[in-house]
């Protein structure tokens, strides 16, 4: 097991710790049963049509191999080399150059690029970009993130409701610190989204690993990693937040936002890129 992969289990180990905290807060109500089925009814929805709504969200059309032999080429021999189902490929017309992977499993997938990326990145730098993305398809990291965000949703349900209770005076909340039980319903869901933030970034790490064992080598990807942020910062992209997550490197990223790195989604490009090159020694094949 990596670090990274360890690091993500701990980090649902916390969010989950924070669900059985928060819950001891409040007795049983049939709102709060409701308000988590309805939540994580969301959050399964969310989760079983992911592809189709993160390539909507993108404005992406299905491409054949006839119809972009290059990227089908590259998309085939890593699948190929990994073992691992040919998932749809889509391309996006925005001019930012980017990349994402979606799928509830290898079996459903789907992987688009932006124009901007066909443009801007060589065969080899594209390369490493779906290899990254293919990694997250294999690392099944659209279930972990469904899994984290099912937790925190249900913690944050948790917290409003022991805050109500105390507000008005009934529930467990009532016997002990009043301050501590709204301290608890304010703080547990800022925390939770910190702690879904860090899964984020720790499955990030992952697949630039797991894309570098791929090729053999982590320099491709270093190079796309550098050429795309920077041209992230100078190109915006029209997307909503809740889908920034999913791109390879924040289209967001030109956005200057109070506490950043706090409630970043995806590392700094920096330390990505010196994990690469640290790889690409750890494999024998820097430069």
């Amino acid at each position: 097991m990596s670090r990274n992969t360890l690091k993500t289990f701990l980090l649902l180990a916390v969010l989950g710790g924070m669900f059985v905290l928060a819950g001891g807060l409040i007795a049983s109500r049939a709102g709060l049963l409701v308000g988590l089925a309805l939540g994580l009814l969301v959050v399964g929805w969310s989760y079983w049509f992911s592809a189709s709504l993160a390539v909507r969200a993108a404005r992406a059309r299905r491409v054949t191999a006839a119809e972009n032999p290059r990227l089908a080429a590259i998309v085939t021999g890593l699948t190929t080399r990994a073992g691992m189902p040919t998932p749809d490929m889509y391309v996006s017309p925005n001019a930012q150059p980017n990349a994402f992977a979606t799928g509830r499993s290898p079996a459903h997938a789907a992987v688009c690029v932006t124009q901007g990326a066909l443009d801007l990145l060589d065969d080899e730098e594209l390369e490493g970009v779906l290899a990254h993305e293919l990694s997250h398809v294999g690392n099944r990291d659209t279930l972990i993130a469904s899994i984290a965000a099912a937790i925190a949703l249900a913690l944050t349900v948790l917290a409003r409701m022991a805050m109500w209770g105390t507000l008005l005076g009934g529930g467990r909340g009532r016997r002990g610190n009043p301050i501590g039980v709204l301290a608890m319903a304010l703080l547990a869901p800022l925390a939770a989204i910190v702690v879904q933030m860090a899964i984020s970034r720790s499955r990030e790490f992952e697949a630039d690993r797991s894309g570098a064992d791929m090729l053999g080598t982590g320099e491709p990807l270093a190079r796309a990693l550098a050429k795309i942020d920077a041209s992230a910062r100078a190109v915006p992209m029209d997307v909503d937040p809740a889908h920034a997550t999913a791109y390879i490197v924040n289209p967001l990223a030109g956005r200057r936002v109070a506490f950043a790195q706090l409630f970043a989604t995806h590392p700094a490009t920096a330390d990505r890129i010196a994990r690469l090159h640290d790889e690409s020694r750890r494999l024998g094949r820097l430069g």
